[in-house]
């Protein structure tokens, strides 16, 4: 009867090898796959333009390493310029945006008025509207108003999301009731207890909302591209694409390549390391009860 209870064990075991090895060795794979354009990225960027041209099979490494690329992808066009843009552009619209959405998800979530499900419910339904018919839209209405070539008018189609309105106002909900009956009880505003209680028990969420709007500003293209032909308000993503069609990108890879890392990297480090907040975040967002 042991004998028999041992040899069950050990295939059970071996059965658990046997799969997280095939699972291991299936995201050894796909953390190749994702990650090799990353290393072709980075190796490009630090060969010469000479060794680079001289290749006519793609080597894997580079004997004669150089840093010079980067120097000149910050010489050669305005990168520093581009990445100034890209944070005064990124600070403002994410501060604007958090003010404007943490206001919305609190009404919606705490404060009672006529019609409130109907407001939710016309919010929710202009999340199904295509994202091509509101820069249609916006761009209209930025023209119109004087503001292309402005801050003012790549910022202003930014500083609201539904999507997050909802993530927030999904995360409020989630605060008990009572909180909110002792709070009046004890005669606090609506906007002191949202700022002494709801927004530190929901700071989690708030960090998220504030990580990925960071993201979504630094990689935005099409409205930037739309709003702005003027070189001084160009974005990193415009001043990519500049780098590429003024010839610069298109006769040396390698710095071009120089210039996709050093955008690529504040991203990058940002995910690392607040990767672990977004996930708590999304999943505190997306629970109820």
């Amino acid at each position: 009867m042991e004998d028999n209870l041992n040899k069950q064990g050990a295939q059970i075991k071996s059965r658990q090898k046997v799969r997280k090895t095939i699972t291991y060795i299936f995201l050894g794979i796909w953390a190749f796959v994702v990650l090799f354009p990353f290393y072709w990225m980075i190796l490009t960027s630090i060969k010469t333009y000479a060794s680079y041209n001289g290749e006519y099979i793609p080597k894997l490494y580079t004997t004669s390493p150089t840093i010079q690329n980067y120097f000149d992808a910050f010489t050669t066009v305005s990168l520093g310029k581009y990445f100034t843009n890209t944070l005064i552009f990124t600070m403002i619209t994410t501060g604007i945006m958090l003010v404007v959405i943490t206001l919305a998800a609190f009404a919606l979530s705490r404060l009672e008025f006529k019609g409130r499900s109907l407001v939710f419910t016309i919010f929710l339904s202009l999340m199904m509207i295509p994202n091509e018919l509101v820069i249609i839209t916006n761009f209209v209405t930025i023209t119109d108003w004087g503001l292309r070539n402005t801050f003012l008018g790549l910022i202003l189609p930014s500083v609201t999301s539904i999507f997050y309105i909802y993530l927030l106002k999904e995360n409020f909900e989630q605060v008990p009731d009572e909180l909110y009956r002792a709070a009046k009880v004890d005669g606090t505003s609506d906007l002191k207890y949202l700022t002494k209680v709801m927004i530190p028990i929901c700071r989690p969420t708030l960090i998220t909302v504030c990580i990925l709007k960071v993201i979504e500003c630094w990689n935005a293209y099409v409205w930037p591209r739309l709003i702005t032909d003027d070189e001084a308000y160009f974005l990193v993503s415009n001043g990519i694409q500049e780098i590429r069609e003024n010839g610069f990108g298109r006769e040396n890879i390698p710095a071009m390549m120089a210039a996709v890392v050093v955008i690529s990297i504040p991203l990058i480090i940002l995910f690392l390391l607040f990767h672990k907040k977004i996930m708590e975040g999304v999943s505190r967002g997306g629970t109820k009860g």
